[in-house]
């Protein structure tokens, strides 16, 4: 892989060289760390030394929900280890997120492999007038998460066929594809697989606190539909005021480029979308009409939407929604032929799951010891603690944590690992003094997006980068970063002005969630 540096036509055109360097940087500290499976159990190690020498010292405090004492546990005495192995297999089968994120993935698997979610992304970026088409292939990414990763391989090129098809350049459209993708990966105003995992993690941390708290996949909703809004016009004004003034945004003269034909959907595909979509509609329609009655079976006991049937459930009316809609459509366009194909694709989408089961094993041992030694506890009621007698605004903790996760997240480039660490003491902390486990699950997704798109250590950085070269063969890591970083920077920063505004004027995340 050539860089972009080493070639003097191209250095000029190339700014901010001290980022650049800091990623380089950045890359060798990442490639360092251990495989996140290994990471967690690092982790356990590092806990049970310090639950011991913590309990040695009897260190304790007054839990704010009941008044009793709580006293750290050692993981290396007989009871903890008597407590680690007898549990392993309960910890995994019990983690919040294992069941939901499964039967979600099995939904979203016939929908991604029937080709419905292919042609749902290519149909709403082709045929766009070109002063849309920015905002058409940025705005497709935010809702293009549904499908995971398979996001990054089917929108990113189209993302460079779309602005070729209005006479833009494709350089610019796999760049817009990419950081809407990758910095506003969970702002989809659509629920994804990634909502019920966020969900199952924040649900375990907040129980730490009141055993009964129960954090829906639905919970951020309302602020993950205005965030997708607003990101993709903050791409599309800084793409038009900032990157598309860039001088270097023609491709190789002898770039081999895509035929634009493959933006075009067959008359099957077509017919087999707008079936899937008015199966949807109807779905909904009925869904809606069910759940308006007071007295319907999906409200809750008092009339109310919070801990409902319908918020508890949600996770498996995602998963039939999606496998409604794959179903009509591979149907019609062959690529579901008879009812054994169904779980046939069920099986591949959970195949692809497998190495995130793998490290959910790992997390859900790590979460399991941290709660039995009260660790979590103790860290929390002493930072709310001294948060309270501080005096230090709610706002400005929030900017630190978010600035203290965004940089975790260019290393840790996993949402889920990263807030399988810091959930269990972030999420308590701020509870106790009185935000919400909703609002401090919101703030992660911004951090967790927001530094994506310009970190070397996301996989998914490297095969932008692979669609770049398409264009322009001699295109870098630092290439890729420079263009990403105006954009990550502009989202990042509007994305936090929004959810300060959310949080001043009260408003509420998501169906259920509490307002402040």
């Amino acid at each position: 892989m050539s860089d972009s540096t080493t070639d003097p036509t191209r250095e000029k055109d190339v700014p901010l060289p001290r980022i650049i360097r800091a990623m380089a940087v950045i890359e060798r500290v990442g490639n360092a760390l251990p495989h996140p499976f290994w990471l967690f159990w690092i982790l356990a190690a590092i806990l049970a030394v310090a639950s011991a020498i913590m309990a040695g010292l009897d260190v304790s405090v007054v839990s704010p929900s009941d008044g009793e004492t709580v006293v750290v546990r050692s993981l290396l005495s007989g009871e903890g280890m008597a407590m680690a192995l007898s549990t392993m297999i309960d910890n995994f089968a019990a983690f919040p997120p294992m069941a939901t994120i499964v039967a979600v993935i099995m939904g979203v698997a016939v929908a991604e492999r029937s080709g419905f979610l292919a042609s749902l992304m290519r149909v709403s970026v082709s045929r766009v007038p070109t002063g849309w088409v920015v905002f058409a292939v940025a705005f497709a990414g935010t809702m293009s998460h549904v499908a995971s990763a398979a996001a990054y391989i089917i929108l990113v090129p189209l993302g460079g066929l779309a602005f070729r098809a209005v006479g833009r350049s494709p350089i610019l459209g796999v760049v817009v594809a990419y950081t809407a993708i990758a910095s506003g990966y969970d702002a989809s105003p659509i629920p994804t697989p990634n909502d019920a995992i966020f969900a199952g993690i924040t649900t375990a941390a907040a129980q730490v606190v009141d055993p009964g708290a129960f954090v829906s996949p639905l919970s951020n909703w309302y602020f993950n539909i205005a965030s997708s809004v607003v990101l993709a016009t903050v791409i599309t004004v800084i793409t038009k005021f900032v990157l598309a003034k860039r001088p270097d945004l023609d491709p190789d003269p002898d770039a081999d480029l895509e035929d634009i034909g493959s933006l075009k959907l067959s008359d099957a595909e077509r017919s087999g979308l707008r079936r899937a979509l008015v199966a949807l509609v109807l779905a909904l329609i009925a869904l809606t009409a069910i759940v308006i009655p007071a007295g319907s079976p999906l409200r809750g006991e008092d009339g109310g939407l919070a801990e409902s049937p319908l918020l508890t459930g949600v996770g498996a009316l995602v998963a039939l929604l999606f496998g409604l809609v794959g179903i009509i459509y591979g149907h019609r366009v062959g690529t579901i032929e008879k009812p054994g194909d169904v779980p046939a694709l069920m099986v591949q989408g959970i195949k692809q799951m497998a190495p995130v089961l793998v490290l959910f094993f790992a997390i859900a041992q790590f979460l399991a010891y941290f709660d039995w030694t009260h660790i979590g506890d103790v860290i929390a009621v002493r930072a709310a603690e001294a948060l309270e007698t501080s005096g230090i605004p709610v706002v400005v903790l929030f900017l630190f944590i978010l600035v203290l996760l965004s940089l975790i997240n260019i290393i840790i480039t996993s949402g889920s690992a990263m807030w399988a660490i810091c959930a269990p003491v972030l999420v308590p902390m701020l509870m106790l003094i009185e935000v919400p486990a909703e609002t401090t699950q919101a703030l992660f997704r911004i951090a967790d997006s927001g530094s994506t798109a310009i970190t070397p250590m996301s996989p998914y950085f490297v095969m932008a980068l692979g669609f770049l070269q398409q264009y322009r063969k001699s295109a870098g890591i630092g290439t890729l970063a420079s263009y990403t970083l105006p954009l990550a920077i502009g989202m990042t920063t509007v994305w936090t002005l929004l959810f300060l505004a959310w949080w001043a004027l009260g408003i509420p995340l998501g169906p259920g969630a509490p307002v402040r």
